[in-house]
Protein backbone atom coordinates (compact mmCIF):
# COMPACT_ATOMS: atom_id res chain seq x y z
CA UNK A 1 0.00 0.00 0.00
CA UNK A 2 1.66 3.37 -0.34
CA UNK A 3 1.97 5.81 1.60
CA UNK A 4 -0.56 8.62 1.56
CA UNK A 5 0.89 11.93 0.24
CA UNK A 6 0.32 15.69 2.76
CA UNK A 7 2.31 18.07 2.99
CA UNK A 8 5.18 19.25 0.78
CA UNK A 9 6.54 17.24 -2.40
CA UNK A 10 9.68 16.01 -1.31
CA UNK A 11 12.46 14.84 -3.66
CA UNK A 12 11.83 17.15 -6.75
CA UNK A 13 14.38 19.68 -8.45
CA UNK A 14 12.54 22.25 -6.51
CA UNK A 15 13.20 20.44 -2.91
CA UNK A 16 16.52 19.54 -3.77
CA UNK A 17 17.47 23.72 -4.40
CA UNK A 18 16.18 24.52 -1.00
CA UNK A 19 14.45 21.55 1.18
CA UNK A 20 14.51 23.38 3.99
CA UNK A 21 10.88 25.05 3.81
CA UNK A 22 9.77 21.58 3.58
CA UNK A 23 11.71 19.88 6.37
CA UNK A 24 10.32 22.81 8.42
CA UNK A 25 6.97 21.91 7.91
CA UNK A 26 7.64 18.31 8.29
CA UNK A 27 8.80 19.05 12.03
CA UNK A 28 5.99 21.13 12.85
CA UNK A 29 2.86 18.68 11.06
CA UNK A 30 4.36 15.30 10.93
CA UNK A 31 7.87 14.73 12.19
CA UNK A 32 8.47 11.32 11.89
CA UNK A 33 6.69 10.84 8.29
CA UNK A 34 6.09 8.42 6.06
CA UNK A 35 6.77 8.63 2.26
CA UNK A 36 7.67 6.77 -1.11
CA UNK A 37 11.22 7.52 -2.24
CA UNK A 38 12.11 8.03 -6.09
CA UNK A 39 13.43 4.70 -5.46
CA UNK A 40 9.55 3.26 -4.82
CA UNK A 41 10.97 2.16 -1.35
CA UNK A 42 8.67 3.37 1.31
CA UNK A 43 10.80 4.49 4.38
CA UNK A 44 10.13 7.06 7.72
CA UNK A 45 11.69 10.54 7.82
CA UNK A 46 12.90 11.59 11.33
CA UNK A 47 12.95 15.45 10.89
CA UNK A 48 13.06 16.58 14.59
CA UNK A 49 16.38 16.78 17.07
CA UNK A 50 15.80 14.74 19.66
CA UNK A 51 14.29 12.11 17.52
CA UNK A 52 17.01 12.37 15.62
CA UNK A 53 19.60 11.82 18.22
CA UNK A 54 18.09 9.20 19.37
CA UNK A 55 17.29 7.32 16.22
CA UNK A 56 20.72 7.30 15.55
CA UNK A 57 22.13 5.51 18.77
CA UNK A 58 19.12 3.36 18.81
CA UNK A 59 20.11 -0.23 18.89
CA UNK A 60 16.90 -1.82 17.40
CA UNK A 61 17.76 0.41 14.45
CA UNK A 62 19.87 -1.89 12.43
CA UNK A 63 22.51 -1.03 9.96
CA UNK A 64 22.56 -4.47 8.02
CA UNK A 65 20.30 -4.96 5.21
CA UNK A 66 19.16 -8.41 5.99
CA UNK A 67 16.45 -6.68 8.62
CA UNK A 68 14.57 -4.67 5.29
CA UNK A 69 11.33 -6.16 5.53
CA UNK A 70 10.90 -5.97 1.65
CA UNK A 71 12.03 -9.06 -0.96
CA UNK A 72 15.04 -8.98 -2.88
CA UNK A 73 14.38 -6.48 -5.42
CA UNK A 74 13.24 -3.63 -2.83
CA UNK A 75 16.55 -4.40 -0.68
CA UNK A 76 18.56 -3.82 -4.04
CA UNK A 77 17.54 0.04 -3.96
CA UNK A 78 18.75 1.08 -0.67
CA UNK A 79 22.57 1.36 0.49
CA UNK A 80 25.17 2.91 -1.32
CA UNK A 81 24.35 2.39 -5.33
CA UNK A 82 26.91 -0.66 -7.38
CA UNK A 83 28.03 -1.90 -3.53
CA UNK A 84 26.04 -5.40 -3.54
CA UNK A 85 26.95 -6.49 -7.05
CA UNK A 86 30.44 -5.70 -6.66
CA UNK A 87 30.15 -7.90 -3.71
CA UNK A 88 31.43 -4.68 -1.56
CA UNK A 89 28.56 -5.04 1.58
CA UNK A 90 31.03 -6.08 4.71
CA UNK A 91 31.90 -2.34 5.95
CA UNK A 92 31.13 -0.23 8.61
CA UNK A 93 27.71 1.64 7.04
CA UNK A 94 26.28 -2.26 6.67
CA UNK A 95 26.85 -4.02 10.19
CA UNK A 96 26.00 -3.97 13.71
CA UNK A 97 27.87 -4.47 16.57
CA UNK A 98 29.49 -6.84 17.28
CA UNK A 99 31.05 -7.29 13.13
CA UNK A 100 30.70 -3.16 13.80
CA UNK A 101 33.07 -3.43 16.96
CA UNK A 102 35.70 -5.61 15.39
CA UNK A 103 35.52 -3.65 12.37
CA UNK A 104 35.65 -0.42 13.53
CA UNK A 105 38.22 -1.21 16.49
CA UNK A 106 40.70 -2.57 13.78
CA UNK A 107 40.64 0.72 11.02
CA UNK A 108 40.41 3.20 14.28
CA UNK A 109 44.42 1.82 14.64
CA UNK A 110 45.31 2.63 10.84
CA UNK A 111 42.89 6.03 11.15
CA UNK A 112 44.07 7.70 14.07
CA UNK A 113 44.65 11.78 14.65
CA UNK A 114 48.11 11.76 14.30
CA UNK A 115 47.89 10.27 10.87
CA UNK A 116 45.47 12.82 10.15
CA UNK A 117 47.58 15.56 11.30
CA UNK A 118 50.47 14.36 9.82
CA UNK A 119 48.67 14.37 6.54
CA UNK A 120 47.76 18.29 7.13
CA UNK A 121 50.44 19.64 5.13
CA UNK A 122 49.99 17.04 1.85
CA UNK A 123 46.59 18.26 1.86
CA UNK A 124 48.11 22.09 2.10
CA UNK A 125 50.44 20.92 -0.82
CA UNK A 126 47.32 19.62 -3.46
CA UNK A 127 44.96 22.96 -1.99
CA UNK A 128 47.66 25.14 -3.50
CA UNK A 129 48.27 23.38 -6.09
CA UNK A 130 44.38 23.23 -7.56
CA UNK A 131 43.99 26.94 -7.01
CA UNK A 132 47.23 27.34 -8.75
CA UNK A 133 45.95 25.90 -11.91
CA UNK A 134 43.03 28.54 -12.22
CA UNK A 135 44.29 31.32 -9.77
CA UNK A 136 45.43 33.17 -13.13
CA UNK A 137 42.43 32.91 -15.00
CA UNK A 138 39.86 35.42 -13.02
CA UNK A 139 37.22 32.61 -12.71
CA UNK A 140 36.86 28.95 -12.09
CA UNK A 141 33.94 26.34 -11.55
CA UNK A 142 34.68 26.03 -7.88
CA UNK A 143 33.41 22.62 -7.99
CA UNK A 144 35.11 20.89 -10.97
CA UNK A 145 38.04 22.53 -10.52
CA UNK A 146 38.73 22.40 -6.66
CA UNK A 147 35.95 20.42 -4.37
CA UNK A 148 35.88 17.58 -6.43
CA UNK A 149 39.62 17.00 -7.05
CA UNK A 150 40.50 17.80 -3.43
CA UNK A 151 39.32 15.25 -1.29
CA UNK A 152 39.77 12.41 -4.08
CA UNK A 153 43.84 13.03 -4.15
CA UNK A 154 43.86 13.35 -0.96
CA UNK A 155 42.05 10.31 0.02
CA UNK A 156 44.18 8.08 -2.52
CA UNK A 157 47.12 9.83 -1.09
CA UNK A 158 46.49 8.52 2.69
CA UNK A 159 45.34 4.95 1.10
CA UNK A 160 48.35 4.65 -0.45
CA UNK A 161 47.14 4.35 -4.20
CA UNK A 162 49.58 5.22 -6.78
CA UNK A 163 50.04 8.73 -8.11
CA UNK A 164 49.40 6.95 -11.91
CA UNK A 165 46.39 5.24 -10.62
CA UNK A 166 44.77 8.41 -9.16
CA UNK A 167 43.13 10.24 -12.45
CA UNK A 168 41.48 6.34 -12.74
CA UNK A 169 39.77 6.90 -9.46
CA UNK A 170 38.46 10.55 -10.02
CA UNK A 171 36.96 9.16 -13.56
CA UNK A 172 35.25 6.24 -11.20
CA UNK A 173 34.40 8.68 -8.55
CA UNK A 174 33.30 11.23 -11.02
CA UNK A 175 30.37 8.26 -11.93
CA UNK A 176 29.35 7.53 -8.71
CA UNK A 177 28.57 11.23 -7.64
CA UNK A 178 26.24 11.50 -10.83
CA UNK A 179 23.62 9.91 -9.26
CA UNK A 180 22.02 9.14 -12.81
CA UNK A 181 23.47 11.61 -14.12
CA UNK A 182 25.70 9.36 -16.28
CA UNK A 183 25.23 6.42 -18.90
CA UNK A 184 22.45 3.61 -17.67
CA UNK A 185 24.90 0.99 -15.35
CA UNK A 186 27.59 3.74 -15.10
CA UNK A 187 27.82 3.86 -11.55
CA UNK A 188 27.71 -0.14 -10.97
CA UNK A 189 29.80 -0.39 -13.79
CA UNK A 190 32.57 2.07 -11.53
CA UNK A 191 32.22 0.40 -8.06
CA UNK A 192 33.06 -2.94 -9.64
CA UNK A 193 36.27 -1.59 -11.58
CA UNK A 194 36.86 0.15 -8.15
CA UNK A 195 36.31 -2.86 -6.35
CA UNK A 196 38.61 -5.10 -8.45
CA UNK A 197 41.47 -2.47 -8.74
CA UNK A 198 41.31 -1.95 -4.73
CA UNK A 199 41.29 -5.95 -4.22
CA UNK A 200 44.44 -6.01 -6.82
CA UNK A 201 46.09 -3.43 -4.70
CA UNK A 202 45.34 -4.81 -1.29
CA UNK A 203 47.07 -7.73 -2.64
CA UNK A 204 50.24 -6.45 -3.49
CA UNK A 205 50.62 -4.46 -0.64
CA UNK A 206 50.10 -7.25 1.62
CA UNK A 207 52.69 -9.26 -0.31
CA UNK A 208 54.91 -6.64 -0.23
CA UNK A 209 54.36 -5.74 3.84
CA UNK A 210 57.59 -5.43 5.50
CA UNK A 211 58.02 -6.45 9.00
CA UNK A 212 57.83 -2.90 10.29
CA UNK A 213 55.55 0.21 9.38
CA UNK A 214 57.34 2.88 8.43
CA UNK A 215 56.77 6.54 9.19
CA UNK A 216 54.36 7.61 7.43
CA UNK A 217 52.97 4.36 6.04
CA UNK A 218 49.67 4.16 3.74
CA UNK A 219 46.00 3.20 5.22
CA UNK A 220 45.95 0.57 3.35
CA UNK A 221 49.34 -1.00 4.90
CA UNK A 222 48.14 0.08 8.13
CA UNK A 223 44.70 -1.55 7.72
CA UNK A 224 46.37 -4.80 6.27
CA UNK A 225 49.08 -4.38 9.55
CA UNK A 226 45.83 -4.10 11.93
CA UNK A 227 45.17 -7.00 14.00
CA UNK A 228 42.90 -7.03 17.30
CA UNK A 229 43.75 -10.08 19.31
CA UNK A 230 45.51 -11.91 16.30
CA UNK A 231 42.46 -11.55 13.96
CA UNK A 232 43.00 -9.10 10.74
CA UNK A 233 41.02 -7.73 8.06
CA UNK A 234 40.18 -10.82 5.28
CA UNK A 235 40.90 -8.96 2.01
CA UNK A 236 37.12 -8.54 1.19
CA UNK A 237 36.34 -6.56 4.18
CA UNK A 238 39.52 -4.23 3.57
CA UNK A 239 38.56 -4.18 -0.03
CA UNK A 240 34.92 -3.19 1.28
CA UNK A 241 36.64 -0.63 3.82
CA UNK A 242 38.44 1.29 1.43
CA UNK A 243 35.25 1.58 -0.85
CA UNK A 244 33.37 3.04 2.01
CA UNK A 245 36.18 5.44 3.24
CA UNK A 246 36.44 6.26 -0.95
CA UNK A 247 32.82 6.99 -0.87
CA UNK A 248 32.24 8.55 2.01
CA UNK A 249 35.21 10.21 2.30
CA UNK A 250 35.16 12.64 -1.10
CA UNK A 251 31.87 12.99 -1.67
CA UNK A 252 30.75 14.59 2.26
CA UNK A 253 34.15 16.91 1.73
CA UNK A 254 33.20 18.23 -2.04
CA UNK A 255 29.52 18.87 -0.46
CA UNK A 256 31.56 20.58 2.08
CA UNK A 257 33.68 22.70 0.39
CA UNK A 258 30.89 23.22 -2.21
CA UNK A 259 28.28 24.43 -0.04
CA UNK A 260 30.14 26.26 2.55
CA UNK A 261 31.91 28.53 0.22
CA UNK A 262 28.39 29.24 -1.36
CA UNK A 263 27.19 29.95 2.26
CA UNK A 264 30.23 32.41 2.53
CA UNK A 265 29.68 34.19 -0.81
CA UNK A 266 25.91 34.25 0.44
CA UNK A 267 26.12 35.91 3.92
CA UNK A 268 29.37 38.21 3.05
CA UNK A 269 28.94 39.78 6.78
CA UNK A 270 29.59 36.32 8.00
CA UNK A 271 32.50 35.99 5.36
CA UNK A 272 34.33 39.24 5.98
CA UNK A 273 34.59 38.44 9.68
CA UNK A 274 36.09 35.28 8.68
CA UNK A 275 38.75 36.24 6.21
CA UNK A 276 39.86 38.91 8.58
CA UNK A 277 40.08 36.41 11.22
CA UNK A 278 42.34 34.49 8.83
CA UNK A 279 44.68 37.55 7.78
CA UNK A 280 45.03 37.94 11.63
CA UNK A 281 46.38 34.07 11.88
CA UNK A 282 43.88 33.03 14.13
CA UNK A 283 41.93 29.36 14.09
CA UNK A 284 39.50 29.78 16.51
CA UNK A 285 36.78 31.20 14.17
CA UNK A 286 37.75 29.32 11.55
CA UNK A 287 37.28 26.02 13.63
CA UNK A 288 33.55 27.23 14.38
CA UNK A 289 32.95 28.12 11.39
CA UNK A 290 33.26 24.40 9.83
CA UNK A 291 31.16 22.95 12.76
CA UNK A 292 28.54 25.91 11.27
CA UNK A 293 28.44 25.33 7.79
CA UNK A 294 28.12 21.63 8.75
CA UNK A 295 25.14 22.17 10.58
CA UNK A 296 23.55 25.66 7.99
CA UNK A 297 23.86 23.16 4.89
CA UNK A 298 25.89 20.36 5.74
CA UNK A 299 27.19 17.77 3.02
CA UNK A 300 24.96 14.69 4.42
CA UNK A 301 21.26 15.50 3.65
CA UNK A 302 19.74 11.99 5.68
CA UNK A 303 21.86 9.64 7.52
CA UNK A 304 22.20 6.54 5.75
CA UNK A 305 20.08 2.93 5.94
CA UNK A 306 18.36 2.06 9.06
CA UNK A 307 15.77 -0.88 9.74
CA UNK A 308 13.76 -1.62 12.86
CA UNK A 309 14.65 -4.79 14.25
CA UNK A 310 11.43 -4.85 15.76
CA UNK A 311 8.07 -2.98 16.63
CA UNK A 312 9.24 0.80 18.09
CA UNK A 313 8.13 4.21 18.47
CA UNK A 314 10.03 7.11 17.57
CA UNK A 315 8.38 10.29 18.13
CA UNK A 316 5.15 8.87 19.25
CA UNK A 317 4.73 7.26 16.09
CA UNK A 318 4.34 3.41 15.73
CA UNK A 319 7.46 1.81 13.05
CA UNK A 320 7.03 -1.67 12.24
CA UNK A 321 9.74 -4.49 11.68
CA UNK A 322 11.34 -4.23 9.14
CA UNK A 323 10.40 -0.45 7.86
CA UNK A 324 13.44 1.28 6.33
CA UNK A 325 14.32 4.31 9.23
CA UNK A 326 15.91 7.64 7.36
CA UNK A 327 17.23 10.16 10.09
CA UNK A 328 16.98 13.91 8.29
CA UNK A 329 20.43 15.46 9.63
CA UNK A 330 19.51 18.55 7.26
CA UNK A 331 15.75 19.13 9.28
CA UNK A 332 17.36 18.24 12.70
CA UNK A 333 20.01 20.51 12.53
CA UNK A 334 17.84 23.19 12.11
CA UNK A 335 15.60 22.41 14.54
CA UNK A 336 14.34 25.84 16.50
CA UNK A 337 13.88 23.75 19.39
CA UNK A 338 17.67 22.82 19.67
CA UNK A 339 19.40 25.74 17.61
CA UNK A 340 17.98 29.57 18.48
CA UNK A 341 18.05 30.83 14.97
CA UNK A 342 18.72 28.11 12.83
CA UNK A 343 18.06 29.20 9.41
CA UNK A 344 20.54 32.23 10.08
CA UNK A 345 24.33 31.61 9.75
CA UNK A 346 26.41 32.22 13.14
CA UNK A 347 29.96 31.56 12.54
CA UNK A 348 30.58 32.15 15.64
CA UNK A 349 27.94 30.03 17.54
CA UNK A 350 29.09 27.98 20.18
CA UNK A 351 26.38 25.52 21.39
CA UNK A 352 26.44 23.70 18.12
CA UNK A 353 26.07 19.93 19.01
CA UNK A 354 24.89 19.63 15.01
CA UNK A 355 24.43 15.86 13.78
CA UNK A 356 26.29 16.53 10.97
CA UNK A 357 28.74 13.36 10.91
CA UNK A 358 26.01 11.44 12.78
CA UNK A 359 25.76 10.05 16.40
CA UNK A 360 27.08 6.82 18.74
CA UNK A 361 28.62 4.51 17.24
CA UNK A 362 28.25 5.19 13.33
CA UNK A 363 29.88 8.80 14.04
CA UNK A 364 31.64 9.67 10.73
CA UNK A 365 35.44 8.29 11.39
CA UNK A 366 36.45 10.07 8.55
CA UNK A 367 35.18 13.16 10.58
CA UNK A 368 38.72 14.72 11.47
CA UNK A 369 40.38 14.46 7.76
CA UNK A 370 37.00 16.03 6.48
CA UNK A 371 37.34 18.76 8.93
CA UNK A 372 41.27 19.11 8.05
CA UNK A 373 40.16 19.31 4.18
CA UNK A 374 37.43 21.81 5.09
CA UNK A 375 39.45 24.20 6.78
CA UNK A 376 42.73 23.73 4.66
CA UNK A 377 40.47 24.63 1.52
CA UNK A 378 37.95 27.84 3.00
CA UNK A 379 40.99 29.25 4.88
CA UNK A 380 43.57 28.62 1.39
CA UNK A 381 40.02 30.25 -0.97
CA UNK A 382 40.12 33.23 1.14
CA UNK A 383 43.57 34.25 1.56
CA UNK A 384 44.32 33.59 -1.81
CA UNK A 385 41.10 34.83 -3.35
CA UNK A 386 40.17 37.56 -0.87
CA UNK A 387 37.77 39.26 -3.39
CA UNK A 388 36.14 36.10 -4.55
CA UNK A 389 32.21 36.55 -5.88
CA UNK A 390 29.41 34.55 -7.01
CA UNK A 391 29.25 34.69 -11.16
CA UNK A 392 25.83 33.45 -11.45
CA UNK A 393 22.26 34.15 -10.51
CA UNK A 394 21.58 31.39 -7.48
CA UNK A 395 18.68 30.46 -9.17
CA UNK A 396 20.47 29.37 -11.76
CA UNK A 397 22.44 26.68 -10.20
CA UNK A 398 21.55 23.29 -9.86
CA UNK A 399 22.22 20.24 -6.76
CA UNK A 400 22.69 16.59 -7.20
CA UNK A 401 19.50 14.86 -6.69
CA UNK A 402 20.77 12.38 -4.49
CA UNK A 403 19.01 10.71 -1.75
CA UNK A 404 21.74 10.79 1.35
CA UNK A 405 24.20 13.62 0.00
CA UNK A 406 23.13 17.15 -0.92
CA UNK A 407 25.97 19.52 -2.85
CA UNK A 408 25.93 21.36 -5.74
CA UNK A 409 26.56 20.58 -9.59
CA UNK A 410 28.72 23.70 -9.88
CA UNK A 411 29.41 26.79 -8.29
CA UNK A 412 31.01 29.23 -10.88
CA UNK A 413 32.98 32.33 -9.13
CA UNK A 414 35.13 35.12 -10.24
CA UNK A 415 37.87 36.64 -8.78
CA UNK A 416 40.98 39.35 -9.60
CA UNK A 417 43.42 37.07 -11.74
CA UNK A 418 46.74 36.66 -9.82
Amino acid sequence: MNAPHIGPELFTWEFATDPYPAYAWLREHSPVHRTTLPSGVEAWLVTRYADAKQALADPRLSKNPVHHSKDAHGKSKTGIPGERSANLMTHLLNIDPPDHTRLRRLVSKAFTPRRVAEFAPRVQELTDHLIDQFAHTGSADLIHEFAFPLPIYAICDLLGVPREDQDDFRDWAGMMIRHGGGPRGGVARSVKKMRSYLAELIHRKREALPDHPSSGEDLISGLIRASDHGEHLTENEAAAMCFVLLFAGFETTINLIGNGTYALLRNPKQRAQLQKSIERGEQELLDTCIEELLRYDGPVELATWRYATERLEIGGQRIASGDPVLVVLAAADRDPARFDEPDTLDLSRRDNQHLGYGHGIHYCLGAPLARLEGRTALATLLRRLPDLRLAADPAELRWRGGLIMRGLRNLPVEFTAA
